[in-house]
């Protein structure tokens, strides 16, 4: 059979058994969650290659997130799929692909510059970028609410943090989406090129950003460098290379999945209309929003852990050295878990989803994330709350990061 007509094939029994994240159905991309569903149903810990596993249930993803036998070191994954590379570097360094005590050094610093008090005084400055975003765009004729809006917000937010001069953050987003694009299953020989070259750049970049800051540092409460360069009172300090690796991996985590949620989730709030409306007569309802958002359109929809012991996923026994991909956007949809989860719900109660993670890897920026989602969807509902779709989404074709490369509006 040929490719193209093996990947328009329906996800029934057949088509499930011969499931791949290496070669997806086209129709994947633009809607997994049938593909989703059917494997919970028939083949919830699915068998990818001799060493690697698929897991849709929301039971055996929270199990693999918090069991200390899974690990979030990359090394044996990434080795063969980059070679000796700024890549294999930067996501063998990274904090998000490390174990403690990398991992714990790393995290501990970050989160002491996002603690609540610090979240809080972000929220007034997010406020005055966003409204002036909406007044930028309010009159346009044509808009794309992901370069002109989403993934603005971030850059801006995480340029503040680390305290990047304003008019040196235009190519921020270029390296992050290059070396995001890198972690897909099966990545292009360009995208690993572009990858590479964005690495070398934005270490380049860095380097200098560095050198500037330890002759001239910030204040270590709210500048996450400075933090980072000055490490904590009399503890390890991050080499040089940890420094580098985890200030872009700052960016690209807080980049990524944030641009994500508020573009995925203004096209799921568009698309279900009765939402959009109850959210702008229930301004209240701005936190119940996100969390609903968040899982009925995860940003991340694929995670990954290595066993590093013999261990029991539902019936199956997993050996040692098995890959475990981890099917967020499954678990998320996982009807033993969530009533009628294909129904958006932006009051929805409890709301326990996984799109930041469990455990001591869940993500470190959640708080930020979720107070940029807020500010946003509650603008934009407010002003424009008779905003629509203007032609076709464009969506981006990667299947671990699930959101759109342009969204075209109409805003009233």
């Amino acid at each position: 059979m040929p490719k193209d007509q093996k990947n328009q094939i329906e996800p029934n029994t057949d088509a499930v058994a011969r499931f791949r994240l290496i070669d997806p159905p086209a129709s994947f991309v633009d809607d997994p969650y049938p593909w989703y569903a059917q494997l919970r149903r028939q083949s919830p810990v699915h068998q990818l290659s001799e060493q690697s596993f698929f897991l849709s249930r929301y039971d055996d993803v929270i199990a693999a997130y918090r069991d200390p036998r899974t690990s979030s070191d990359k090394q044996a994954e990434f080795s063969p799929k980059f070679g000796d590379s700024p890549l294999l570097e930067h996501h063998t360094t990274s904090l998000v692909f490390n174990d403690p005590p990398l991992h714990t050094r790393v995290r501990r610093l970050i989160m002491g510059a996002l603690n609540q008090r610090a979240i809080k005084k972000m929220e007034q400055g997010l406020i005055q970028l966003i409204e002036g975003l909406l007044d930028n765009i309010e009159n346009q004729d044509s808009v794309d609410m992901i370069g002109d809006f989403a993934a603005r917000i971030p850059i801006e937010v995480i340029g503040n943090l680390l305290d990047i001069p304003r008019d040196e953050r235009n190519p921020l987003r270029g390296w992050s989406l290059a070396i995001l694009s890198a972690l897909e299953p099966v990545p292009d020989p360009n995208v690993l090129k572009t990858g590479n070259q964005a690495v070398n750049e934005f270490t380049d970049y860095l380097r200098i950003l560095v050198s500037d800051r330890r002759q001239n540092p910030g204040d270590p409460a709210v500048d996450v460098l400075t933090r980072l360069i000055q490490g904590e009172q009399g503890g390890e300090k991050l080499t040089e290379a940890e420094l580098l690796h985890n200030c872009i991996f700052l960016l690209n985590a807080g980049h990524e999945t944030t641009t994500n949620l508020i573009g995925n989730g203004l096209h799921a709030l568009i698309s279900h209309r009765d939402q959009l409306e109850r959210l702008a007569a229930e301004p209240a309802l701005g936190n119940s929003a996100v969390e609903e958002l968040l899982r009925f359109e995860s940003p991340l929809q694929l995670n990954n852990r290595l066993t590093t012991e013999p261990m029991m996923i539902g019936k199956t026994t997993i050996p040692k050295g098995t890959f475990l991909t981890l099917g967020v956007g499954a678990a998320n949809r996982d009807p033993d878990q969530f009533n009628q989860p294909d129904r958006l719900d932006i009051g929805r109660s409890p709301n326990n989803h996984v799109a930041f993670g469990q455990g001591h890897h869940a993500c470190s920026g959640m708080n930020v994330a979720r107070l940029e989602g807020r500010i946003a969807f509650s603008a934009l509902v407010r002003r424009f709350p008779s905003i629509d779709l203007k032609g076709c989404p464009e969506r981006d074709p990667r299947i671990r990061f699930r959101g759109f490369r342009k969204l075209p509006v109409v805003l009233n």
